[in-house]
């Protein structure tokens, strides 16, 4: 028997003495201006929610490039606490983006990632940027040994704005620092989704930003001078240390049914992070949540029934709510709810009938009045934009982004599933270099998956006997496997309907060669156009046209010159007039073109043909006949670019760009 005991108590100081189960820590210096940011982003909270078995996110909103101008932002709600983190006057953490670079003082680049307060090639990853964290660099940082395990518990108020954090900490064996031993407490935000973005880089979704740090000291005015709690220096196997941090709840959080504590044991001298915790999301006990609207996205009348839908976020039933629905800005009358809504469950609510004029609407519905008092007021409202297209606009739309309303007057944007970025107006190119405007789907920076729409005003095609959609498009791969795609529709039933008039993807999409080290700018070679015929729908009197847009998280996507007109109008003056119709093709080409001319009699024309810089390369006469007539171009000895081809008849000019690329 005293052998068994002895054996058994040999068991125990083996275990009391082996390395504590580890817990990495990864922290993300990321910017609410920063584009890059943007697009690295859910890609990266995928990978860490997969991995959340073995380490923990903070995410710090860092002012590079620039700090947002709002008042109110991440980065400016907690300004004091993420400089001291991030700059060389505060932590200091040394910035190397990579083992060849050179070392620099403070974090100097967005985004920046480190991992156990150390580089990520520590862990196998080839630099520091958050893009090549993967399964195999959180394992490598996870399976390294640690002295140390952590526990925590919270005690909150009633209302959640004072916890009280009680902290345990024990080394497994001796351990002696080589700086100070610290511990630090931040409270994060696990998930916000903000209506609209803090910042200029379209990010509305943030996965456990840092909202505070406890305690903090403050120096000379208002900079921080240091963020923690100081551990001992020297520690023997098997010692603890318990502390209580009380921690008052900023008045800017925006979730309070979203709130964590992290903590993490860090040594100041090597800046290793030795063991980190999370606790779980405080029981908020009573909090009604705002889910959905249920309105067609197309609203073929102006009077519609809107349904909604709330979930109960608390721990409490509730019984009573008020409800109140605005349109356009404008409440309407207050719906009192009563019943019997248990912890977790949802209800359905038929809201009262509203009217709409034509065009472009938001509606919205807002809770108030909830039994017993509602914790989290943030999560209260939802708003939905949808479209009556009761009024249909004369054609032709023609619309090459040139004025900064976006959408454009009269067009309506569908994020359906309020994802991070969407169709936008962008300033960096414009189509074949000939502007400097476009509109740009920001493949690069979007959840994989997603889907967004954008309508054409609602068009009414009478008189317009041969139409055609019409586009230029500009699109880079960031890889050969990705496929973002790009579909045009159709509906002449007010969208019960559609008909998809156009669909292309990944490389027979691509107007430029795959680029994944950059984000795409398309010079004016990377262009091409796009002509659909629409004999089908001449004389129309009601017709939506939609955009269609899907990432696989590519890179970037550009449209401009959206037209839908005539095919070729007609001009015709006198009964001498030619008619005429040509196009190129192929376009893109590269050793031949082809001028398709479709002529009405037979006319003569001469066909020139002028580089970028305005010098004339190419100019004939050529003779037509009634019907189609082809007329071929040698491009061999010309260089890529583009050119513009210039057919002129007796009284009518009309011109096209080629795009040559070798």
């Amino acid at each position: 028997m005293k052998k068994t005991y002895l054996i058994l108590a040999l068991l125990i100081t083996a275990l009391c003495t082996n390395a504590q189960v580890r817990m990495s820590l990864f922290e993300e210096f990321t910017g609410e201006n920063c584009a890059p940011c943007a697009s690295t982003n859910p890609a990266l909270n995928v990978t860490l929610a997969n991995n959340s078995a073995k380490v923990i996110a903070i995410k710090w909103q860092v002012p590079i490039p620039s700090a947002p101008s709002n008042t109110w932002s991440l980065y400016k709600t907690n300004q004091a606490e993420i400089d001291w983190r991030y700059k060389s006057t505060g932590y200091n953490y040394p910035s190397q983006n990579t083992p060849t670079s050179s070392i620099t003082n403070g974090i100097n680049s967005a985004p920046a990632g480190r991992l156990d307060g150390r580089h990520q090639w520590d862990f196998g990853a080839p630099q520091d940027h958050p893009f090549y964290i993967s399964n195999a660099v959180i394992s490598s940082a996870q399976s390294q040994t640690t002295n140390f395990s952590i526990n925590m518990t919270t005690a909150w108020d009633p209302l959640f704005n004072n916890c009280a954090v009680t902290v345990t900490v024990q080394s497994s064996t001796a351990f002696t620092a080589s700086g100070n031993l610290v511990y630090r407490l931040c409270l994060v935000e696990r998930l916000i989704n903000f209506d609209s973005p803090s910042g200029t880089n379209g990010e509305k979704d943030f996965a456990d930003p840092v909202r505070k740090s406890y305690p903090t000291t403050v120096g000379t005015g208002t900079a921080l001078t240091s963020m923690g709690t100081l551990l001992p220096g020297t520690w023997i196997a098997g010692q603890t240390q318990t502390f209580v941090v009380n921690c008052a709840i900023p008045s800017y959080i925006y979730d309070k049914g979203q709130m964590a504590f992290v903590g993490f044991v860090q040594e100041d001298g090597t800046k290793k992070i030795y063991q980190a915790a999370r606790t779980l999301q405080p029981q908020i006990s009573n909090d009604a949540k705002a889910l959905s609207i249920s309105i067609p996205s197309v609203g073929c009348t102006s009077t519609l029934v809107p349904n909604i839908s709330i979930k109960n976020n608390g721990v409490n039933a509730i019984t009573a709510m008020t409800i109140t629905p605005v349109l356009d800005g404008v409440p309407g009358a207050d719906i009192f709810w009563t019943g019997s809504l248990a912890p977790t469950a949802t209800t359905g609510v038929i809201m009262n009938l509203i009217n709409t004029s034509a065009g472009a609407h938001t509606y919205s519905y807002n809770i108030s009045g909830v039994s017993g008092g509602d914790v989290v007021s943030s999560n209260n409202t939802k708003k939905l934009f949808f479209i009556t297209p009761t009024t249909y606009f004369a054609g032709p739309v023609n619309q090459g982004f040139v004025s900064t309303t976006f959408p454009p007057t009269n067009w309506a944007l569908f994020n359906l599933d309020n994802g991070v970025n969407t169709f936008t107006r962008s300033t960096l190119a414009g189509g074949y270099g000939l502007s400097g405007e476009s509109m740009l789907f920001q493949v690069n920076s979007i959840t994989n998956g997603d889907i967004d729409e954008i309508y054409l005003p609602p068009t009414d095609l009478t008189g317009i006997t041969n139409p055609e959609l019409r586009f230029d498009i500009s699109y880079c791969q960031i890889s050969a496997s990705s496929k973002d795609s790009l579909k045009a529709k159709i509906s002449t039933d007010c969208g019960n309907t559609w008909t998809t008039i156009y669909s292309n993807g990944g490389s027979t999409m691509a107007t430029a060669p795959v680029n994944g080290a950059t984000f795409f700018v398309p010079t004016a070679a990377q262009w091409s156009t796009t002509a659909i015929p629409l004999a089908a729908y001449a004389n129309a009197p009601q017709v939506l046209v939609k955009f269609w847009g899907k990432s696989n998280v590519g890179n970037r996507l550009f449209l401009d010159n959206i037209n839908l007109q005539q095919t070729s109008p007609l001009s015709v003056k006198n009964t001498e007039a030619v008619n005429l119709e040509f196009e190129i093709y192929p376009n893109p080409a590269t050793d031949e073109a082809t001028v398709f001319v479709k002529a009405a009699v037979n006319a003569e024309v001469k066909i020139s043909v002028m580089n970028s810089i305005g010098q004339l390369v190419y100019s004939n006469d050529h003779k037509l006949n009634i019907g189609s007539n082809n007329v071929n171009f040698d491009c061999k000895n010309l260089a890529a670019g583009v050119y513009i081809i210039t057919l002129q008849s007796e009284n009518k000019k009309q011109t096209k760009k080629l795009i040559i690329s070798k």
